[in-house]
């Protein structure tokens, strides 16, 4: 069907974006589900005007419409041939905070940890907590009745929900809400498809009644079909009515929920079993206890869990391997309450001759670690290589918690005798584990497997008194059930109320009611496959590019707005095309044929791929590590294969070369130059370098020449200063600092003479052949070192780090290479690792009063962490140090200078590392070990950060330079 028309109209109306060109609605195209169909377009709306515009418009020509949160949708809801109206682009306010009603009024694209953290500050919160509630959006959530880990205590979103302004399929904007008799009979009179509903409703209920009383599951943790029981009460709110109606009926546009206090102290429970039978077992004698949650962790997800980079270290709540844990939660309003508790708790295990070991967590920042790993299971559990992977589709079932072990059992007997390996993990205290057979939906075998496997763990949850769908919905994984499940009259009736808000069907079909088979439009098939790739870098520790982009499972982590390094451009701009997942999906797209041929290659491709800083956030904090930042070293090769490679890309990539050719004499010329506004004008204007940006100036002599001048050969120990390109040739003062540093605590530096460069610039820009040279004539000089068992020391974290990551897959299988990864450190490691002998206190001033705040480079936080820096102040006299959760710094190397970037870069810094920064007292010291890092926040908050080296520098007692 030809849609130009509508569209053509619809633009010239709205205030919002319209994207319908084949990138974005590729990117549309899939959720966090195992499905994949391409939207008609995309819609952006900047308020409800444009949703109404839009929704009236779809209904005049007949156009499907899907509204859509952060897309992270388990069961395919927020996928379909329709227009995706997405509402977290900029439909994101928070309207109203009622705190001492307990009230908020939000828009629906509010994403819920940002509603939480508002709302703290009056010591309330939203009930419901998703896992993913740091992109989960409250519309999303209604849309799905969420709820979490505390649905024992809250249940689901329809517990909550008090109204909402929603706009019906044919355009008309109307209110839910709490209505008595006479309100009631007074909307049945309102003009158009308003009136005609509460009219067509009150012939619904009579004529329904008595089924959805003997019908409806009895099970309180429901999601399937429509909750037409809400029908039936005395005073009617048809807002619970769009509970978990997956935008079947109407579109919302604002949402007034209900919120709770905060509990005033947790504490943990990890309760260790030998089976996840016996575990599930105790679940009803933990329940006894009155816990706020009972979270299960099975054998498979907790050595997934430690498998993954970013999640390993904070597994260490779990002692052994146990065949599953239980995590029981505690909420009290002391410290002597949750003693109680606690104690409470073991009387009964050991009552009861269940488990075999429980570790108690009080502390806040372990309970956070804990909740952390919990929170992200779906994605660790998903991040496995290989074309077998844990698939969602009977993960949503619930039975009453007695029945629990015994539903367990027998499905698991029926998929393990299938051949299937299978995790578990999620919500026991609610009857709702998250099961995830590995299956291989790329061979058709197995995907009758898995409509088998669905359709017998519908007929268990029936005989033991569950719901198929308890609170990730019904969507495509599920809706095809639902007849079924739910009964033909039962089903009816969902079939009717769905005409009666929707007669045309154009409000997200094929969902709750008439839907497909839920084999139809899978994202991977038995016809699906991907083109060759040959890389220079290794991917085979994934199976290939294509596979590594597959790891990509669309939970959306990468999405989070305020929290960690991933994903900087996402926070900044809050495009989808922006995101890790956007970037994953639209490679992938293009090596499975979805997008055409030389889309690889394309100017479009470049745009999606382009705001990427490579920071590698996503290496460690996406569940499924999924490094995109290796991804587009190799996919920029191999785009300059086949597109010019502009003068700016070829100067940063080549700036150590430039560098080393500098003398005294031509570094004065150059700076001169640089100064000038006439040259920062001309790069401005032909070779796209910002004018708003300075140059840092080169050093008229590097710290290797000054350095070579000062060695001593004595018998001290040994350590190697790894001399890169920035801190030797623009900012020698920070290596000659580290070396005083190492110096006056007892080593004898050795900085090598020969060129050594890591290759970080040419990677950066895509010219991997290049690094890889580098690469080897940079091993060539460290081995011996290696060999001889020196630490290899760098301060730029970018640097040295890429001898830990990108050397061992530019040089695979290279053992030199391997060595000298085992020996790289930055320079904060290797203090803190140091024996205590030689940092003694006596060599250090007394800095405990002044504050010290430490923003991580992206690279460090990824792949060495911050921990290190914290202690390398203490260990100098500085005891008030706060590490700043200040995200990227934005500048990204060359990214903050290149002019189309120059935005962009300073909002990435502006989120949330401007702000920490100028809180600061006048006193502050702030430490940031990245070049990079440094020049940004002198940019933007003209205060003076330093390299940690620096800070220990000052902080000695005596003995300022190597030579004293």
């Amino acid at each position: 069907m030809d849609y130009t028309h509508f569209f053509e109209g619809l633009r010239k109306q709205l205030d919002g974006e319209l994207l319908l060109d084949e990138m974005s609605r590729v990117l549309y195209s899939t959720d966090a589900s195992n499905y994949r169909i391409e939207p008609l377009g995309v819609l952006l709306p900047r308020n409800a005007r444009d949703v109404q515009i839009a929704v009236s418009r779809a209904s005049q020509y007949g156009v499907p419409v899907l509204a859509r949160g952060g897309g992270s949708s388990l069961a395919g809801q927020t996928v379909g041939a329709a227009l995706v109206i997405d509402c977290s682009r900029h439909m994101n306010r928070i309207v109203e905070i009622d705190a001492p009603g307990r009230r908020a009024r939000v828009e629906p694209g509010v994403v819920l940890d940002r509603l939480n953290r508002e709302v703290a500050k009056h010591g309330l919160m939203v009930g419901p907590d998703p896992a993913s509630g740091n992109r989960a959006t409250l519309g999303g959530m209604v849309a799905n009745n969420a709820t979490g880990t505390h649905s024992i205590l809250y249940g689901n979103m329809i517990d909550h929900v008090v109204a909402a302004e929603v706009v019906l399929s044919d355009g008309t904007p109307a209110t839910f809400a709490v209505t008595d008799r006479s309100e009631w009979t007074g909307r049945k009179k309102a003009p158009g498809l308003e009136g005609a509903i509460y009219s067509a409703l009150d012939t619904f209920i009579a004529r329904n009644a008595e089924t959805i009383r003997s019908d409806t599951p009895k099970h309180w943790r429901r999601n399937s079909g429509y909750r037409l029981e809400t029908l039936l009460d005395e005073t009617r709110n048809l807002a619970r009515l769009l509970c978990g109606s997956e935008g079947t009926l109407a579109v919302m546009t604002e949402i007034e929920i209900a919120l709770v206090p905060r509990p005033t102290e947790t504490a943990l429970a990890i309760v260790h079993f030998k089976t996840r039978r016996e575990a599930l077992e105790s679940v009803t004698t933990i329940l006894e206890t009155t816990p706020s949650a009972v979270e299960l962790m099975d054998g498979v997800a907790i050595k997934q869990a430690r498998r993954s980079a970013g999640f390993a270290d904070q597994m260490g709540f779990i002692e052994g391997d146990p065949g599953a844990v239980l995590i029981a939660e505690f909420y009290g309003e002391s410290e002597d309450d949750l003693d109680a508790s606690l104690s409470e708790l073991a009387k009964a295990l050991h009552y009861a001759g269940q488990g075999y070991m429980t570790r108690k967590i009080v502390d806040k920042t372990d309970i956070r670690a804990v909740w952390n790993v919990r929170k992200e299971m779906l994605g660790l559990v998903m991040g496995v290589t290989g074309d077998y992977k844990p698939v969602p589709f009977i993960e949503d079932a619930s039975v009453p918690v007695e029945h629990l072990a015994s539903y367990i059992e027998e499905l698991d007997a029926h998929i393990t005798g299938r051949g299937t390996r299978v995790a578990y993990y999620a919500h026991a205290s609610a009857g709702c584990l998250h099961v995830r057979p590995f299956l291989n939906l790329k061979d058709g075998r197995e995907v009758q497997k898995m409509q088998d496997i669905s359709l017998a763990s519908m007929e268990l949850v029936r005989r033991f008194g569950g719901s198929v769908a308890s609170e990730h919905g019904d969507g495509l994984a599920r809706s095809w059930l639902n007849q079924p499940f739910l009964g033909e009259d039962l089903y009816g009736a969902c079939v009717e109320l769905k005409k009666i808000f929707d007669a045309t069907g154009i409000l997200n079909p094929g969902k709750i009611v008439e839907a497909p088979e839920m084999t139809r439009d899978l994202r991977y098939g038995a016809d699906y496959g991907t083109m060759p790739v040959e890389t220079i870098m290794d991917f085979s520790e994934f199976g290939g590019f294509a596979a590594t982009l597959e790891l990509c499972n669309g939970n959306g982590a990468c999405r989070k707005l305020d929290s960690g390094t991933m994903c900087p451009s996402f926070m900044a701009t809050r495009d989808e095309e922006h995101s890790t997942r956007g970037r994953a999906n639209a490679l992938a797209a293009s090596l499975s044929g979805v997008l055409g041929p030389g889309s690889l290659t394309s100017r479009r491709m470049y745009e999606v791929m382009e705001l990427c800083i490579q920071c590698k956030g996503c290496k460690t904090e996406c569940p499924s590590n999924v490094d995109l930042a290796r991804l587009k070293t190799e996919w920029l090769a191999r785009y300059w294969q086949d597109n010019n490679v502009p003068l700016r890309t070829q100067m940063f990539a080549t700036l150590p070369e430039l560098a080393r050719s500098l003398t005294p004499g031509r570094a004065r010329i150059v700076n001169w130059v640089n100064q000038r506004k006439s040259s920062r004008w001309f790069m401005d204007k032909f070779m796209a370098i910002s004018r708003e940006r300075a140059f840092p100036p080169f050093a008229e002599r590097s710290f290797v020449s000054s350095f070579s001048s000062m060695k001593k050969a004595d018998d001290r120990p040994e350590v190697v200063l790894f001399p890169d390109t920035f801190n030797n040739y623009l900012e020698p003062h920070v290596a000659m600092s580290a070396a005083a540093v190492l110096e006056r605590v007892g080593y004898h530096v050795i900085v090598p003479e020969q060129p050594v460069c890591c290759g970080r610039t040419y990677l950066s820009k895509g010219f991997v052949s290049d690094a890889q040279r580098l690469a080897i004539e940079t091993v060539d000089v460290l081995y011996p070192y290696a060999e001889r068992g020196l630490a290899i020391v760098g301060l730029e974290p970018s640097c040295i780090l890429t001898l830990r990551d990108e050397f061992l897959v530019l040089l695979p299988g290279e053992a030199r290479a391997r060595k000298v990864a085992e020996r790289a450190m930055t320079f904060e490691e290797f203090v803190d690792e140091d024996d205590e002998h030689l940092f003694e206190n006596n060599l250090w001033h007394d800095r405990s009063e002044t504050p010290v705040l430490i923003h991580g480079h992206c690279h460090q936080k990824a792949l060495s962490k911050t921990d290190s820096s914290v202690r390398c102040m203490q260990t100098s006299g500085y005891q008030n140090v706060e590490v700043a959760d200040s995200g990227c710094c934005g500048m990204a190397g060359s990214f903050g200078y290149e002019r189309e970037h120059v935005a962009v870069s300073k909002k990435m810094a502006e989120l949330r590392l401007v702000p920490a920064v100028n809180a600061l007292p006048p006193d502050a010291v702030i430490a940031a070990a990245g070049t990079s890092c440094r020049a940004q926040i002198r940019d933007l908050t003209g205060r003076q950060p330093l390299h940690p080296a620096e800070i220990m520098l000052r902080a000695l007692q005596h003995g300022l330079s190597p030579s004293s």
